[in-house]
């Protein structure tokens, strides 16, 4: 639904482009208080809205909300532009509007996190900003803390608190045939595969396996290792002993039906 026309009651289709000199007009009239050059500036400018909004495709949010909080961040843009740096306003409205919708879908979160415990990721994340363009690096866990007089243990979990969820079949590699999952690279001992496996005479069915698939089967489910650890044992890639896994487990089922 990002590429429907009529977003919020708005035509999408037929949203007016300013040149840079209408905006740089536009903008003198707007600091001299001129409510209707700003309503101007504002329309001219939702196609980098739109623009932007298609960045956060595929998360399942509303269009005409993320639109709305894209054009709040458009307005905080404006207000806080100013002619003088030598920049286009594109430029420094971009991460102003990406940063109006990170918060509101970090807000809106289906995992709740509360109030105090983003205000303190928020804070750590400002001073961190500060910081860096100070000293020319980033500042350590401790440094943060200390600025912000709380334990460092406080500051690492607000910024693990506010990161967005990430699906275990989130794809971390592919090779063109196969892909590798985060799952793929998280042992779990109440994984589906592995509590069937444990479940049936594996002895007489990795008999019909051959010795690569055996040893994969044997320390992948026996030894408790990732395919990261394996791989880095017999020597091949990731994705190879993802793909003799499944292979092996695929084998194993159809002896089993």
């Amino acid at each position: 639904m990002i590429n429907k026309v009529e977003i919020c009651g708005v035509n999408t289709a037929k949203l007016p482009v300013l040149s840079n000199e209408e905006k740089n007009e536009l903008f003198i009239k707007i600091k001299n208080g001129d409510e209707e050059a700003r309503n101007k500036f504002i329309n001219g400018n939702l196609r980098l809205v739109l623009s932007v909004i298609k960045r956060f495709k595929g998360r399942g949010e509303n269009v005409d909300d993320l639109f709305q909080v894209g054009c709040i961040g458009l307005i905080k843009a404006i207000d806080n532009f100013d002619l003088n740096q030598n920049v286009q306003f594109s430029t420094y409205a971009v991460p102003m509007i990406i940063g109006e919708i990170r918060r509101y879908l970090r807000d809106n979160n289906s995992i709740r996190v509360s109030r105090s415990v983003r205000d303190l990721a928020y804070k750590a994340i400002a001073y961190k900003e500060k910081f860096t363009k100070e000293n020319n690096r980033e500042p350590t866990i401790e440094e943060i803390a200390k600025e912000l007089e709380v334990e460092k243990e406080e500051i690492a979990f607000s910024f693990d608190a506010i990161q967005d969820p990430v699906s275990l079949q989130e794809p971390v590699f592919n090779d063109g045939s196969d892909s590798i999952y985060i799952m793929d690279q998280v042992h779990d001992t109440k994984n589906t595969d592995e509590k069937w496996a444990e479940n049936i005479t594996i002895a007489e069915a990795m008999k019909r396996l051959n010795d690569k698939e055996k040893l994969i089967i044997d320390k992948r489910f026996f030894e408790g290792r990732t395919q990261m650890e394996v791989a880095e044992e017999i020597g091949i890639s990731q994705a190879q002993v993802s793909r003799l896994e499944k292979s092996a487990i695929n084998h194993i089922k159809r002896l089993y039906k």
